[in-house]
C-alpha cells in the first residue's frame, strides 16, 4: 500500500545530481507515484538554482559533492533569497560535519543514498507539507550533537586530526564499514544482507571506494587500506 497524501495536489520535485544515473534512478522511482512529477533535473549546484529559478519545483532534493557549485552552497543561496523551494538533501555522506552544515543552510531534509523507496516518499511528503525528515542515523548524529554539544569541539578535532592522516580520501562511515567488509572476504550479495542495503548500493559503495583510493582492483585496495591502517 503506497503513502499518500493530499489527493489533488501534484508535488513539483527537482532533481540535482552529477551522477545521472542516481538522476534517472530517483526519477523513475518518484514518477510511479501518482503525486510526484520530477520537472527538473541538474548536474551541479548552479544549474540546480537555474531549475528553481525557472521551474518553481515544490521540493529540490540535491547531492552535496557536485561541480561549480556543491549542494550546501546551493541551498543556502535559496535560503537567503527565501525561496518557496524546500530542499533534501540525498548524499553519500553520513559525517557530522555535513550533515550540521546542510541544516545550517536551510535544508528541511537529509536522507542517505542507501535510503528505501518508502523512507524516500515519506521524507518528501513530509518535507512538502511542512516537516523536516531526517533518516535514522542522520537523527542519531543530530540528537548527539544537541545533548553532548561539549564533547562535539573535542571530537571534532580528534576526527579532523585522525582522517588527515588515516582518511585522506575522505571515506564516509559507511563506505569504511564496507571496506571493513570487502577485505574480511565477503561478497556484495553477504555485504547487503549483513548491512541490509540493496545490492546495488554496495556495488556503488564498492565503486566509489575504488575511485576515491585511486585502485582498480581487490589486492591495491587491501595494500592501500593497510598502508593507511583504514581497517
Amino acid at each position: 500500500m503506497r503513502i499518500t497524501t493530499h489527493i489533488l495536489d501534484t508535488i513539483k520535485i527537482g532533481l540535482a545530481d552529477d551522477h545521472s544515473l542516481v538522476r534517472d534512478g530517483s526519477k523513475v522511482l518518484l514518477e510511479s507515484e501518482s503525486d510526484m512529477d520530477v520537472i527538473g533535473e541538474a548536474s551541479d549546484g548552479k544549474e540546480a538554482l537555474e531549475v528553481v529559478a525557472t521551474k518553481n519545483p515544490d521540493i529540490l532534493i540535491i547531492d552535496i559533492r557536485m561541480p561549480e557549485m556543491n549542494g550546501i552552497e546551493a541551498v543556502e543561496q535559496l535560503k537567503n533569497q527565501q525561496s518557496p523551494t524546500k530542499c533534501i538533501i540525498l548524499s553519500m555522506h553520513d559525517s557530522e560535519e555535513y550533515i550540521l552544515q546542510s541544516l545550517n543552510a536551510g535544508a528541511k531534509g537529509y536522507l542517505l543514498k542507501d535510503t528505501g523507496k518508502q523512507e524516500f516518499i515519506k521524507a518528501i511528503q513530509t518535507v512538502y507539507e511542512g516537516g523536516k525528515y531526517y533518516a535514522g542515523d542522520i537523527s542519531n548524529v543530530l540528537i548527539n550533537n544537541i545533548l553532548n554539544p561539549s564533547k562535539k569541539n573535542s571530537k571534532e578535532a580528534s576526527k579532523a586530526s585522525s582522517k588527515s592522516s588515516n582518511n585522506p580520501f575522505d571515506l564516509t562511515n559507511k563506505e569504511l564499514k564496507v571496506l571493513e567488509l570487502i577485505l574480511s572476504g565477503l561478497t556484495n550479495k553477504e555485504i547487503s544482507e549483513k548491512l541490509q542495503n540493496s545490492k546495488r548500493t554496495i556495488e556503488t559503495h564498492r565503486f566509489n571506494l575504488m575511485k576515491k583510493m585511486e585502485v582498480k582492483n581487490l589486492i591495491d585496495l587491501s595494500k592501500k587500506a593497510q598502508q593507511y591502517e583504514l581497517v
